[in-house]
């Protein structure tokens, strides 16, 4: 029992703090993930599992950091469960890639892993193609709330410009002000 909760916690607690901590961020304001990650020009399967390219092996480690502290953490409850969390989630990230060598899931294994919410390649290569779009490394369930989280802060991104905009153009008519008030009278 004690194995099956480590595990668990690891793949669920480790998604949460994967697609909140980084995957997300990443989407708003980083460049590393987008680049490396959503370039259209390389290969989905290169990107997860053949790349050497240090720039795609920091956006992996970043990525799988917050599973790597989860399982620390869990390696006192379990140390098997820890392991098969890491490596469970590690055969997900390969399999979620396989679209790009022409997988299809079947239909009795999206059944199950729709009703699991796990993220399917399918899935995951909307990702790809929608950057906008399926957040969550392992679970779908955390795409809605990382979709309504990127549209708040971008939201509130927008408004904090605006509102910026608008005491540039107060300070420059104050200061318009200032200086013809402080010239001579002619």
């Amino acid at each position: 029992m004690m194995f099956l909760m480590a595990m668990l916690v690891v793949l669920i607690v480790g998604d949460a703090a994967s697609t909140f901590l980084y995957h997300v961020p990443q989407h708003l304001w980083g460049k590393l993930h987008l680049r490396v990650h959503h370039d259209r020009n390389r290969s989905f399967w290169d990107h997860a599992v053949l790349s050497r390219d240090p720039q795609v092996l920091l956006d992996g480690f970043l990525g799988a950091f917050p599973y790597i502290a989860v399982a620390a953490v869990m390696w006192r409850v379990s140390p098997w469960g820890a392991v098969a969390g890491l490596l469970l989630g590690q055969v997900h990230v390969w399999w979620r890639h396989t679209t790009d060598l022409g997988w299809r899931t079947p239909g009795w294994l999206a059944r199950l892993g729709r009703g699991l919410q796990i993220v399917l390649p399918e899935d995951h290569d909307g990702h790809h193609r929608n950057p906008d779009i399926e957040f969550g490394d392992f679970f779908r369930f955390y795409d809605a709330p990382a979709r309504a989280l990127i549209g708040r802060v971008r939201t509130a991104n927008r408004r904090r410009r605006v509102v910026l905009r608008r005491l540039e153009r107060f300070r420059a008519l104050r200061s318009l002000r200032l200086s013809r008030s402080q010239q001579p009278a002619q």
